[in-house]
């Protein structure tokens, strides 16, 4: 009994280990190589082909410098304002995001750049204790191993930005037919505007409350100080 107790401690030991070893050398590895895909475009991916749709997964990988600066700075103004100064985690807008989903039905986000870039990256899509354990443990690596700048361009290459649309420079030639690298204010802030939910809303033909949206952003960007990446 006491051999097979041994034995399980040892292939836990072993697993511990394995685990450490393959996050950390992948964490590392896309520092410096662009991810090819994520769990989130192969799975919507299968869901457009179950609705009968052809397969889509269109993306286009840009260098930081060849994004523009609105762009940056409304994907900051709009999901994370104090990106370049925490460490992955703004527990303030934690706490309102769980005291305002206490007391309403719709569900208020309150990840950072550095969390939804993990989640996107590295995880699977979905919502679980596990899931949001492991969005931790990636969100800290990322911001050890990675500079701010790098997050950056990797969310903003593998962010969801319409019906298979990923990343700035796929949705700045589908809604503007431009570059990533020629957006404006105004395109910028509408992209950034329809991140929470890519799906059913549109840059291009936003309703009355994503104009609203999109006139925050616009506030919000002239508020920001230098974004110093």
């Amino acid at each position: 009994m006491r051999g097979i107790f041994r034995l399980i401690l040892r292939i836990l030991k072993i697993f511990v280990i394995a685990f450490f070893a393959i996050t950390i050398l992948w964490v590392l590895l896309y520092r410096f190589v662009n991810p090819p895909v994520t769990w989130l475009m192969i799975t919507r991916g299968f869901e457009r082909k179950a609705d009968g749709k052809d397969w889509k997964i269109d993306k286009h990988w840009v260098a930081f410098d060849s994004i523009a600066d609105p762009m940056k700075r409304a994907a900051v103004a709009a999901e994370d304002q104090k990106f370049l100064n925490h460490f992955g985690f703004d527990f303030k807008a934690m706490e309102r995001a769980i005291d305002k989903n206490q007391h309403s039905h719709k569900l208020m986000g309150g990840s950072t750049i550095s969390q939804q870039t993990a989640k996107n990256v590295f995880l699977w899509p979905g919502r679980s204790y596990v899931r949001k354990a492991f969005e931790a443990y990636f969100t800290m690596l990322i911001e050890v191993m990675w500079s701010k700048k790098r997050i950056m361009e990797v969310y903003l290459n593998v962010i969801e930005m319409g019906d298979g649309i990923y990343g700035v420079e796929a949705a700045a030639q589908n809604y503007y037919h431009k570059h990533a690298s020629q957006l404006t204010t105004y395109q910028s802030a509408a992209i950034a505007s329809i991140f929470p939910n890519p799906l059913h809303w549109s840059p291009t033909n936003p309703s009355d409350y994503l104009r609203h949206h999109q006139y925050l952003i616009r506030k919000n960007i002239r508020r920001l100080g230098p974004l110093d990446f």
